[in-house]
């Protein structure tokens, strides 16, 4: 594994974004996973519209993705490869969504997936309210991340 590289989606990368959503989510288990194709079309229908989407390469392709609403100030969709998982990738992708979004976000994330609840946690998101996935019901947990707040007072 070489150096990675966060660059701006492109109409080629939909394809490559979709299997990694399709996989990722596999891996960790999500409740009524859809279909790769269906992903592959919420792609194509957000991509450069509703969504911003970065994506980590390396000299193998892309091994992760971010999708990011800034106007709205949501984290949309998160995903690392399944062998990239633990990498760093997550976190990188994440520093990326921060600096896109300094006044804060927000996100949800399956509530059975410990994995992203310990990451985001530790990230510093704090969870604000459970809830149902608005597609397909299953129970989620919202996040929402805000800046360190500065202790200097001005004057």
């Amino acid at each position: 594994m070489g150096d990675v590289f966060l660059r701006p989606g492109r109409d080629g990368d939909r394809a490559a974004i979709a299997r990694i959503w399709h996989d990722s989510a596999g891996f960790a288990g999500a409740p009524s996973l859809p279909s790769c194709d269906w992903l592959r079309q919420r792609v194509d229908a957000l991509s450069g519209t509703v969504w911003q989407v970065t994506v980590a390469e390396d000299e193998g392709g892309i091994v992760a993705f971010v999708a990011i609403e800034p106007d709205r100030a949501i984290l949309s969709e998160l995903f690392v490869r399944p062998d990239r998982i633990g990498t760093g990738l997550g976190a990188k992708l994440l520093g990326h969504a921060r600096a896109q979004m300094p006044a804060g976000f927000t996100l949800y994330t399956w509530a059975g997936n410990a994995a992203a609840r310990r990451f985001y946690e530790r990230a510093g998101l704090v969870p604000t309210h459970e809830g149902r996935h608005p597609e397909r019901g299953h129970p989620v947990v919202h996040y929402a991340w805000k800046p360190p707040v500065s202790s200097c007072a001005g004057g």
